[in-house]
């Protein structure tokens, strides 16, 4: 489903604020595999993200969504394979319009433009049987605006849209990362249930170690924009958060953040 072939990506090549945050990285995913993603700041996490979801371009090497080349695709037109959570609550939705406006732009990503919302009876109904499987209440506010809503609604939200539309590969960058812990398991839960129900391939970039652990089938640790260190299902099963800060240790120059020590 996601094939990514030696990607390399330089920022400010041939400037004293050079740096390499891609260094000839391999990838392959199968459909339904759930990769979480760990390591250092500046690992080239979320640069990896934004090489998949078409918001940078790669320098170097090739990514395929589902055997089709998207390196040249803007990001516009890869909304149609993929489905982006972010770690802003702000960042995945639309705060002046409502939640059933949202849930419709949803719906129409990566479609011709100009095909309006259509907001049909039948729609609002699929839209209260989705946002019932989050058991937020969210479904008897379909015209509330999102900006309204709680940073956690918000995230669970995000996370719905997402998934809406089945999109070839989901990617969740650091997505329970700016709420409180209570939110943050709330919306872990859902991440996992999303998942599962729709059989979604998906990438994951968090700080938090027992997260990665808990969730998804395959982990894979980064450093300097390469991957240093793989689980496949068997091993992620036997491994601990002690396991892998001995991983950590392992690798020169390499720093966690409190984020992951305390997560």
């Amino acid at each position: 489903m996601l094939k990514i072939s030696g990607i390399g990506k330089t920022f400010f090549p041939g400037t004293v604020n050079e740096r390499r945050a891609l260094d000839g990285l391999n990838l392959e995913m199968k459909e339904g595999d759930f990769v979480t993603v760990i390591g250092s700041n500046g690992a080239g996490k979320s640069t990896l993200l934004n090489a998949v979801s078409g918001r940078l371009f790669v320098d170097t090497g090739t990514v395929a969504i589902d055997g089709v080349v998207v390196n040249r695709m803007s990001e516009h037109k890869r909304a149609r394979y993929v489905g982006r959570v972010f770690q802003d609550p702000l960042a995945g939705t639309a705060p002046n319009l409502s939640i059933e406006e949202n849930l419709s732009l949803a719906l129409l990503r990566g479609k011709p433009r100009g095909l309006g919302l259509s907001l049909s009876t039948k729609r609002r109904e699929e839209f209260r049987e989705q946002l019932t499987t989050l058991e937020l209440g969210l479904e008897d506010r379909l015209t509330a605006k999102v900006g309204l809503l709680s940073g956690g609604q918000r995230q669970a939200l995000s996370l719905l849209m997402a998934g809406f539309t089945n999109p070839k590969i989901m990617l969740l960058d650091e997505h329970t990362a700016a709420l409180d812990p209570q939110r943050a398991e709330l919306v872990t839960t859902l991440t996992q249930k999303i998942v599962d129900q729709g059989g979604l391939t998906t990438l994951m970039v968090t700080h938090n170690m027992e997260q990665a652990i808990r969730l998804g089938n395959r982990l894979i640790m980064m450093h300097e924009g390469r991957i240093v260190y793989e689980a496949d299902q068997a091993t992620k099963k036997k491994l601990t958060v002690r396991d892998l800060l001995k991983e950590f240790a392992t690798i020169k120059g390499a720093t966690l953040s409190d984020k992951a020590l305390l997560g």
